[in-house]
């Protein structure tokens, strides 16, 4: 029943309390259309509220020298197994992107980026990648408030710009977390080799470490959201709190806690800001772009949200809110336009909280190691007199590590404290693992959860439909089950290899690594390019939006537009621009002082990959090689619509 509240001009058909959760109607627009009466379209609705089919058959009315047939409603009702369960609040969203992003680059890539380039290149590197992820996700976010939808950032691209890219852009996505969700477990692998008594044991790597622990993260996953998103906020607590300890544990080491007693207060290591390692670069502008690249892994995850969203709780006022708001704000803000604030603080804080974790860890740990100690991680490519140096040097017997903080609690000589930072970095790489798998299946999920999988489609549209499939749970579980079992093999390849990069299979698990934050750039490129066509659309359309009412896409209009980002459309070009630069220039610095098959297998071989997978898309699809084309205000306010009428169907 109807409540008895006069709705504003513009509420759209499809967003009637009447409905049942998740039902649109649309026109069917192969039929000839004419203005209903108000029996007409009041029968209608009675009919998609009662579910009792199609309204009864009207006789085509005479009119104006032409015959009028009422347009014919369509119940459109998403299938129950292809829903999830929106039950996650804001903190849930905020935790699961802190677990994703703040994984094995905060440990990791800051002493690679210190022993590369320097201290100045560990605070600039950060700093930057860090600017051009916020802005990405300035763009991301205002699409994000009004469509958090299966896929997200696939579909945006696919109604913006190309459709075949689009999907390209999903499948990219999908292979990156999937691919990081193993080679996170191969990195562990090394990681738990820092304790003598795992180092070297094959029965612990391949029944443990590259067994049991997925088979752990898999059963994590299987679980149903509530209870994933607990986990996720108790392991992201207590990433932080791990974080935390950290920070301090530098700046006291720093000031002359234990046996050590440095108290340099950084001034040492910072007399040569500029030193380089010369064995990797001629001069310290290309050292720095080479560390452009490298700090561009730590920020893979700050666009998590965006496949998280689809399962955001969509909030709904008490009464009490409803009798005190007047019907004039009720029309200024609905409950659709609130889903936006369920994922608008993690989607744009979460990259400033990362930046500035990196850039003060990182600063903190060149206050306290040399640039050329021999415990810093190196790049494996390069042939590195420091590290000859350091093979013969007395301290060539102390412990290996990958991480700068543990090599720091080392030489700090307080007991266990490398231990309990190992710990943290093995925790941190697991967690982020987990998180991966989960973002992975939603990647799959969102991309095959609207495909018909009826007889007449071909079979491998019928075989990817059968992965858009959730349990009684709401949970995927078989887009989880393939996203886990793509490259669960690979860690299995250090049996034989080890984990180190000197070997093929070691330098193959890194490629596939290093894949992964090249595969986020191409989905960062192409979600700033589908935001500036989104912006130029609605732009050039606004007379159509605002006399068809066209609800959240009226950027003009402060109340109902869930957010609007800062300094657009330049904004937008810019990250565009820079998202680009890295992605061509930068990481090609790692080839002008040689060419190495390690360095440029990792920054192109994706991006080839993705080219070729487009075109391919567009020859089987026999797609026209251009973009979609937003020059029609009713297509575009149709198409506009069909995303508001996803977004209420994933409910």
């Amino acid at each position: 029943m109807l409540p008895s509240l006069e709705l504003p001009e513009w509420f759209p058909e499809w967003a009637l309390p009447s409905e049942p959760p998740g039902t649109s109607r649309r026109e069917d627009p192969t039929l000839p259309t004419s203005q209903t009466t108000a029996d007409d379209s009041q029968s209608g609705t009675n009919c998609a509220a009662s579910g009792e089919g199609e309204p009864e058959h009207v006789q085509p009315e005479y009119r104006d020298g032409f015959i009028r047939v009422p347009p014919r409603e369509i119940i459109v009702v998403p299938s129950q197994d292809r829903t999830v369960r929106r039950k996650l609040r804001g903190i849930h969203l905020f935790m699961i992107t802190i677990n994703g992003t703040l994984g094995t680059g905060l440990y990791w890539r800051g002493g690679q980026i210190l022993e590369l380039g320097g201290p100045l290149a560990v605070l600039l590197s950060f700093l930057l990648v860090g600017l051009l992820s916020w802005a990405v996700m300035q763009c991301i976010t205002e699409m994000l408030c009004i469509w958090p939808i299966p896929g997200a950032l696939s579909v945006y691209v696919s109604e913006f710009v190309d459709v075949e890219l689009g999907i390209a852009v999903g499948i990219a996505y999908w292979f990156t977390y999937s691919v990081s969700f193993s080679a996170l477990i191969a990195t562990s692998a090394a990681e738990f080799g820092f304790w003598p008594g795992v180092n070297g044991n094959t029965g612990i790597y391949g029944g443990i470490i590259y067994l049991c622990i997925p088979l752990s993260l898999v059963f994590f996953n299987a679980l149903g959201i509530e209870m994933y998103a607990f986990i996720e906020v108790v392991s992201g607590t207590i990433k932080l709190l791990f974080l935390a300890v950290i920070v301090i544990a530098l700046i006291a080491i720093n000031l002359g806690v234990g046996p050590s007693h440095r108290g340099y207060i950084g001034v040492q290591y910072w007399n040569a800001p500029t030193a380089f390692d010369t064995d990797a670069a001629t001069n310290w502008g290309t050292a720095f772009l080479m560390c452009l690249s490298i700090a561009t892994f730590a920020y893979v995850g700050v666009e998590i949200v965006a496949a998280s969203a689809l399962e955001a709780r969509w909030p709904r006022r008490t009464v009490e809110d409803e009798t005190r708001r007047t019907t004039s704000d009720m029309s200024r803000q609905s409950n659709d336009t609130l889903i936006g604030n369920s994922v608008k603080f993690s989607s744009i804080f979460i990259s400033v909280l990362a930046t500035i974790a990196y850039s003060v860890s990182g600063m903190l740990a060149s206050f306290d190691i040399p640039r050329d100690d021999c415990q810093l991680p190196r790049l494996s490519w390069i042939n590195s007199t420091e590290s000859a140096e350091c093979s013969t040097s007395p301290d060539s017997s102390q412990t290996n590590t990958a991480s700068a903080f543990v090599a720091i609690a080392a030489q700090s000589g307080i007991p266990h404290l490398a231990d309990i930072f190992n710990f943290f970095l093995v925790f941190t790489s697991l967690s982020c693992a987990n998180t991966n798998l989960y973002v992975a299946s939603r990647a799959l999920f969102g991309l095959t959860s609207r495909l018909d999988g009826g007889s007449g489609q071909s079979w491998f549209l019928r075989l990817f439909s059968w992965f858009g499939k959730t349990n009684r749970r709401g949970v995927p579980m078989k887009a989880m089950v393939l996203s886990a079992v793509a490259f669960w093999w690979v860690p299995f390849l250090q049996l034989r290899g080890g984990t180190t990069t000197s070997t093929p299979i070691g330098m193959f698990i890194e490629i596939l690594a290093e894949m992964g934050s090249v595969g986020v750039l191409i989905v960062w490129s192409c979600e700033c390019l589908a935001f500036i066509r989104y912006y130029h659309c609605i732009t050039s359309h606004r007379a159509a939006l605002e006399e068809k009412k066209v609800p959240q896409v009226r950027r003009w209009d402060r109340h109902d537009y869930p957010y609007r980002s800062h300094g657009q459309p330049v904004l937008a070009y810019i990250a565009l621009t820079g998202c680009i630069f890295v992605l061509i220039v930068v990481n090609a610095a790692s080839l002008w002082n040689g060419f190495h098959k390690l360095p440029f297998l990792s920054s192109y071989l994706i991006v080839l990959s993705f080219i070729a997978l487009w075109i391919l898309l567009k020859l089987v699809r026999g797609a026209k090689w251009s973009f979609v084309d937003l020059s029609n205000s009713q297509r575009v306010v149709k198409k506009l619509l069909d995303l508001h009428d996803i977004r209420m169907g994933a409910t």
